[in-house]
């Protein structure tokens, strides 16, 4: 489809007219960079003259054909289907002529030819002239000679012959012509545009319209312009390569995927190298040598490059820029970049990556992008090669780029001869490494750690480990790094970090250090004064050890606020994070944690990534927003997976079981915690948290002992660390509600009001739960109606649809009891809607005003409201009848296990059902929910029989 040349067309075809009309001939030179339909041009004008009764004779100049003398008049003459005499006359002519150019003669330049007329010349030019003016006189007669650049000189030289005979001849002479590195046939050129009859025609590049019909108008014109200006920009408005684009876009469905069976994702790659190759070799390997650098390139630095002079260069680059392969000084976009690299052989890029470090090294060049050709290359040979590489890595993990970095450091450290330098490269590499995959720094971290026991150890080296030894769970060899060193130096402040770091990820450990706040806890309101991570950590502190004089939610905020511009600060960053949730926060930490997450920096760290997702997961679950936490924390392992988390795996790992356990799904929490945890974990404060999670998931499938056993674990590890805070593990909340489970009221309501007075870090929701459960202590009718106000404004403050639907219900259950049915019923509405629209309804507490079925004795219990009638394969199995009256009658799973002859899981089993099905929570509501649904079970039973 010809598009964008109409108005070239109509002068052709006024030039081809006038040649008619005034029977004099005319000359017409088209010109148009490779690639931009000259060609198609010639045809489509010679088909359109063929019907109008014009000859058309054509031929094609061709590179590899130069050096055949008269090639391209040979073309013309056996185009114009002679007679057989004439045919064998022309052709004697044109060998004998051939014959008297010597080949060397050629080689010297057209100028030569043209002065090498000899006897044997005018017999063929008269011929042959002669020949097309009989053909003139039987109609308009077209020579048409597509890429004349490329035609042999004694052609060419024929060609003048002839044009300077056209005066009365009716005869048009077409040629077209691409942009060459040198001026092609000078003197031929200086001779053609002195004649009378010239027209010049210029194929200009395609616009936005024009590309636009060539797509597909299924779509809207919107769409179609927005596309067309994007193939305008990797092409330059090159017909040959916008083409090559539409029909790879044919071979795609509207997903961008490759339809089956049909040809063309490489249509593109070969327009481009098609193009490249009908340039000279020079072009080809200016474009190889941009495809390399991969930036704006100067003619001075691409001749050092090649080893060409900057003047050899530039018309390189012209008839690359005119093509549309490159623009501003370097290839135009990354789809021509990688045809180009495609065609180019691994040690020539190679080659000429090494070149490049070495150019741009000494054009004073960025340290990183003399590095990228180093890694390339694979070359450290100069002196200044490690330097660069160590630069550049340092520059890389300051911006958020560690994957770069490693790339880098590992070139470095191969290459550095020093051992002590070798070992700062070494711990460098680790860093970065871990960042992009803990699991890829054993091995760099195993010989870094026998490096830090060595004599030339130093002390930048041995603290360096510690970060990751304590996430590998290696705390003995994280202690023996920070205490081997005094309390000076030039690192001493990174050493202090390290401490604080160990003694608060692994409390066991450098108790001392806690206890000493008054050397860290300043630095948590002094940002000025000290460094960024130790402010950082001191923050962390100061929200697990809460002390007086130290505002933590503040000092995180502002730290926060500081620093979150910083490219590279996500691993800074966690700490005052995990802060704000520590403090109670969870709010701000939903806020900065997406602030954070949307850094671009964050695509390329998928370590600190997962972290701060785990960390925000966790504040979505204090915030009631299960659905949020549970994504989050699920894509926290997709980013990282579990292996990799190290002792860190139980943050993720217990915000899923407590979703999973908050919306009945029972089973998928028992995957979750079937999960494998490293015994380390549980010496760590994440390691607290899970238990908190696994110690509530017992409790939902009635294994109270187990449930009480994890949760004491919990208490007594934070109390026992001096890390008790509610913002950590709200640990007597969920104790509180083993007891009631077991009818300790007492017990619970004391563990309740010691949770409602921890002076820190208890959030809304938190305080909510406590007042709820306080009210089912066995307060009085008004305190409790009290708390339960109190614990639904809470729970509305935060967020939490599943808290407020459980404390609606317990208010539904009081008013009934206080005899207001009607607004009973109302609050048990609400409370019911709220439950089915955030997926909990399965655990909502069913303490409805009975439904009656039809016949049923208004004044007998009935079946629990569900909404709806209870279904008859709903209806308890025989084996979970037997369960369940037991559990009522206040019998243990042990001795439930031994009366009927079945082990303590199959019975828990059966009460996981029981509950689901008789719709509670608690064991302490089994015998009322139980008797209600043995009644009227028995009575549909009866009927259904």
């Amino acid at each position: 489809m010809l598009i964008h040349r109409d108005e070239q067309i109509a002068q052709l075809r006024r030039d081809f007219d006038t040649c008619e009309q005034f029977g004099h001939g005319h000359v017409v030179l088209v010109t148009g960079s490779v690639g931009s339909g000259k060609t198609q041009v010639l045809e489509t004008f010679g088909a359109w003259a063929t019907t109008v009764g014009g000859h058309v004779l054509t031929a094609t100049g061709s590179r590899a054909e130069q050096g055949l003398h008269f090639g391209v008049l040979g073309q013309l003459m056996h185009s114009a289907r002679l007679a057989g005499e004439a045919t064998t006359h022309i052709e004697e002519l044109i060998r004998e002529a051939a014959n008297s150019l010597p080949t060397e003669e050629t080689r010297r330049g057209a100028a030569d030819v043209f002065s090498a007329e000899g006897p044997f010349w005018a017999p063929l030019l008269h011929n042959a002239f002669t020949m097309l003016l009989g053909m003139a006189n039987q109609g308009p007669l077209v020579l048409v000679v597509d890429d004349v650049q490329h035609s042999d000189p004694a052609s060419l030289h024929c060609l003048l012959y002839m044009i300077r005979r056209l005066r009365h001849a009716p005869i048009m002479v077409l040629l077209s012509e691409s942009p060459t590195l040198r001026p092609a046939h000078p003197l031929f050129h200086a001779e053609l545009r002195s004649q009378p009859r010239l027209t010049h025609i210029s194929l200009p590049p395609l616009t936005v319209d024009a590309i636009a019909r060539l797509l597909p108008q299924s779509a809207r014109g919107d769409d179609v312009r927005e596309e067309a200006r994007r193939l305008l920009h990797m092409t330059g408005g090159n017909p040959l390569l916008t083409q090559a684009l539409v029909d790879e876009r044919a071979h795609h469905d509207a997903d961008g995927a490759p339809v089956a069976g049909l040809r063309g994702p490489d249509t593109f790659d070969r327009a481009v190298l098609g193009s490249l190759y009908r340039h000279e070799r020079s072009a080809r390997l200016v474009a190889q040598a941009l495809a390399v650098l991969n930036r704006p390139a100067s003619p001075e630095l691409l001749g050092q490059l090649l080893d060409m002079l900057p003047d050899s260069v530039v018309p390189a680059l012209r008839v690359l820029h005119s093509s549309g392969l490159a623009h501003a000084g370097q290839l135009r976009h990354p789809r021509v970049l990688r045809s180009v690299l495609s065609d180019t052989p691994a040690e020539e890029q190679r080659t000429l990556h090494q070149r490049a470090a070495k150019v741009l090294h000494e054009h004073g060049a960025d340290s990183s992008v003399v590095a990228e050709h180093l890694v390339a290359s694979a070359w450290t040979d100069g002196s200044w090669a490690v330097p660069v590489l160590r630069d550049a890595a340092e520059g890389a993990l300051s911006s958020g780029r560690p994957d770069l970095s490693v790339a880098y450091l590992r070139l470095a450290a191969g290459a550095e001869p020093d051992e002590r330098r070798r070992n700062s490269l070494r711990a460098m590499l680790v860093n970065a490494r871990w960042q992009v995959n803990p699991l890829a720094v054993n091995g760099d971290l195993g010989e870094l750690v026998k490096a830090a026991r060595g004599e030339a150890c130093t002390m930048a080296t041995a603290i360096s480990t510690v970060p990751y030894l304590l996430w590998q769970g290696r705390a003995e060899e994280a202690v023996e790094a920070v205490t081997s060193f005094d309390d000076d130096g030039p690192v001493a402040g990174r050493l202090q970090v390290m401490r604080l770091l160990v003694a608060l990820s692994h409390p066991d450990y450098l108790v001392t250090v806690r206890e000493t706040q008054s050397s860290w806890s300043r630095a948590a309101t002094v940002p000025h004064s000290v460094s960024p991570p130790l402010q950082a950590m001191s923050v962390l502190g100061s929200a697990l050890i809460p002390t007086d004089g130290v505002d933590t939610v503040s000092a995180a905020e502002q730290l926060l606020q500081r620093h979150h511009v910083d490219r590279g600060a996500l691993g800074l960053l966690a700490a005052p994070l995990l802060a704000l949730l520590c403090a109670g926060r969870a709010d701000r930490v939903v806020v900065w944690g997406d602030l954070l997450l949307s850094r671009p920096e964050a695509q390329h760290i998928p370590a600190w990534r997962a972290v701060i997702r785990a960390i925000r997961a966790e504040a979505a679950l204090r915030l009631g927003d299960l659905a949020t936490a549970e994504q989050e924390a699920r894509t926290a392992l997709e980013d990282l997976p579990a292996p990799a988390w190290g002792v860190a795996v139980g943050g993720p790992l217990g915000t899923l079981i407590t979703c999973a356990t908050e919306t009945g799904r029972y089973v998928e929490a028992d995957r979750w915690l079937t999960q494998p945890v490293p015994p380390g974990m549980f010496r760590t404060p994440v390691g607290a948290h899970y238990l908190l999670a696994r110690g509530s998931h017992h409790l939902a499938m009635g294994r109270p002992q187990a449930a009480s056993s994890d949760l004491h674990a919990c208490g007594t590890l934070v109390r026992g660390w001096g890390l008790d805070v509610a913002g950590l593990v709200p640990w007597r909340v969920e104790l509180a509600r083993v007891q009631l489970d077991l009818g300790n009221r007492t017990n619970a309501a004391q563990l309740l009001r010691e949770q409602l007075q921890v002076p820190h870090g208890l959030d809304d929701r938190t305080r909510g739960r406590a007042l709820q459960l306080l009210a089912s202590t066995g307060a009085a009718p008004d305190h409790r109606h009290k708390l339960l106000s109190k614990a639904v404004d809470l729970f509305q403050s935060c967020g939490d649809r599943q808290g407020l639907a459980r404390a609606l219900a317990d208010t539904s259950e009081a008013l009934q009891e206080a005899g207001a049915p009607v607004q009973a019923r109302q609050f048990l509405g609400r409370a019911d809607q709220l439950a089915r629209d955030s997926g909990v309804a399965a655990l909502l507490p069913q303490r409805a005003e009975p439904r009656h079925p039809p016949g049923h004795p208004p004044g007998e219990a009935a079946e629990p409201h569900h909404g709806g009638s209870r279904k008859q394969d709903e209806l308890l199995s025989e084996a979970e009848h037997r369960v369940a009256l037991l559990a009522a009658q206040g019998h243990t799973n042990r001795q439930i296990s031994d009366e009927l002859f079945i082990t303590v899981s199959t019975v828990e089993q059966h009460l996981t059902r029981v509950y689901r099905k008789l719709g509670v929570r608690r064991r302490t509501d089994l015998p009322n929910r139980f008797l209600a649904a043995e009644r009227w079970g028995g009575e549909l039973r009866d009927r259904v029989s």
